[in-house]
């Protein structure tokens, strides 16, 4: 039998995949743009990929994020403090997160790198770990990882869906 942390690592590894058709062979001005208007960039979607899954996993691992200790924060030269993640961002900062592919893929294969190395180190039991019993029932470890991964999935379908969209209105 697969164990969980086994098929955490599997979907988890779908991420990057996905958001690299959705991003690749595309300009910075391209992946800045809007499928419509008020509407999240495919840079901002594959930034905040990367960064919600930087933080959170992060935090359950209790390291620093790939973000600062790997120097991605000053890579990017984004105009916003080095803990902004994309929650609650307005569509005039959203359309400030300008990168090229190769950035915005190579901070995510840092963060899917450092995913991985975290899941590797689990086990079921870890799995059932509460992380916030602010919630009922409270929040565990498992579940904190699904709800990381689920956000993960939604919004590299929509960078894709916007990708596709860019050729389209062509």
């Amino acid at each position: 039998m697969t164990s969980p942390a086994a098929l955490l690592t599997e979907a988890f590894s779908r991420v990057p995949e996905t958001v690299e058709r959705a991003v690749s062979g595309l300009s910075t001005d391209q992946l800045a743009s809007r499928p419509a208007a008020g509407a999240n960039t495919i840079a901002w979607l594959a930034w905040h990929i990367a960064r919600g899954q930087d933080a959170q996993v992060a935090a359950l691992a209790g390291t620093e994020q790939a973000w600062t200790a790997d120097g991605w924060y000053d890579r990017f030269d984004l105009p916003f403090p080095a803990e902004a993640l994309g929650y609650g961002m307005s569509r005039d900062d959203v359309g400030r997160v300008r990168a090229s592919a190769d950035l915005l893929l190579g901070y995510l294969a840092a963060v899917h790198e450092r995913t991985v190395a975290y899941l590797g180190t689990l086990s079921p039991e870890d799995l059932e770990t509460v992380v916030d019993a602010d919630w009922d029932p409270p929040v565990t470890v498992g579940v904190r990882l699904v709800s990381i991964l689920d956000d993960c999935v939604q919004h590299a379908g929509q960078a894709g869906y916007a990708r596709g969209l860019l050729f389209f209105n062509r």
